[in-house]
């Protein structure tokens, strides 16, 4: 069985989260530059057996396309075109940025600490992988 890794995607910073072997534990993995991320990616595929992509698909509360929305569109079918055989599937990533701070109120993080975006970024990939291995 191999690994499912999580994409918070964002213009400027990407989070990413990874499970283990059994999909059983989601693991926030690295905050990298978006510019960077498909480098990251493809080294990534060569050191881990990667089953699944699930890509945070940002949506407005009412349902509609956030403004990154086609950004993350762009993406899938890049990643599909990049790791061909690979599932790239998209899954709602509406408040996982709130709930991602909440997380790191709760685990006791100093204020400093919890402005730090990159965190952010890797916890929301966190969430969204999570999320979608209760939904699986």
């Amino acid at each position: 069985m191999g690994k499912i890794i999580a994409i918070d995607f964002g213009l400027k910073r990407t989070g990413l989260a990874i499970t283990d072997e059994l999909q059983i534990i989601a693991t926030g993995l690295e905050t990298v530059e978006s510019k960077q991320l498909m480098n990251y990616l493809i080294a990534l595929f060569q050191k881990e057996k990667i089953e699944k992509i699930v890509l945070g698909e940002p949506k407005r509360m009412d349902g509609s396309d956030a403004h990154i929305t086609q950004n993350v569109y762009l993406l899938k079918e890049a990643l599909e075109k990049q790791f061909p055989g690979t599932p790239v599937i998209l899954h709602d990533e509406r408040f996982t940025s709130k709930m991602a701070v909440e997380a790191m109120i709760a685990g006791g993080m100093k204020k400093k600490q919890r402005q730090d975006k990159a965190m952010i970024d890797k916890i929301s990939a966190t969430i969204i992988l999570q999320s979608y291995m209760a939904g699986e």
